[in-house]
């Protein structure tokens, strides 16, 4: 058991699509402002503005290979040396990468949340702690569904079309066996206040000086 926080701390929160890991991840951050700093995998999809429109449609994004994970672990490693990094940044709506970049911070305790961290194992080894977030699938489709249509413009032919096309069948091919690389299962991620507050309690306690 880790007496002391190790400088800095890297804590990788995974779980499937509509799972819950952003909102944990966010409640992390709000409750230890000052101590850190936060990454998402989904800033790291590929930029796809070299083909139309209509192809960028078709392309699966559920699967590890959608995302520049090999960045990702660079910037990762870049933080832990102390140094600032520029993290990309994704339009989901042309899925296209923007022209202008987020600056992050290093800090002591690095909170980084996706679907696929824990799937692609030069990028889980990163992590000192893994949480996965497991949360019952019906309630994920339903915040897929949601989240899809009001902040992304989506329809509903098309979400439903990318649910049974690549993000079900990815989720049981990459998403769900990567659990069992988790230190940590979390039911239903941010809304899981007391699992929160035992995560966020031992933080503090390391963090103490």
């Amino acid at each position: 058991m880790v007496d002391v926080l190790p400088d800095p701390l890297f804590i990788g929160i995974a779980g499937g699509t509509g799972s819950g890991k952003t909102t944990l991840a966010y409640r992390v951050l709000e409750a230890l402002p000052e101590h850190v700093s936060l990454i998402q995998q989904d800033w790291y999809y590929r930029d796809r503005s070299a083909l139309p429109f209509e192809a960028r449609t078709r392309i699966n994004y559920d699967e590890p290979a959608a995302l520049e994970n090999e960045l990702l672990v660079a910037d990762l490693g870049r933080l832990r040396a102390g140094h600032a990094v520029e993290c990309p940044q994704y339009d989901f709506a042309t899925h296209t990468r923007l022209s202008t970049t987020r600056r992050v911070e290093p800090a002591r305790i690095v909170v980084v949340e996706g679907i696929l961290l824990f799937a692609v194992p030069e990028l889980r080894d990163v992590f000192d702690l893994r949480v996965f977030v497991d949360t019952d699938d019906d309630i994920r489709l339903m915040r897929r569904i949601r989240r899809d249509i009001v902040e992304r413009n989506r329809d509903i032919d098309s979400v439903q079309a990318q649910y049974y096309g690549s993000v079900r069948p990815m989720h049981l091919l990459h998403v769900a066996p990567s659990r069992r690389h988790a230190h940590l299962i979390v039911p239903e991620g941010g809304q899981n206040a007391e699992a929160l507050d035992v995560i966020v309690g031992r933080l503090k306690w390391l963090l103490r000086d």
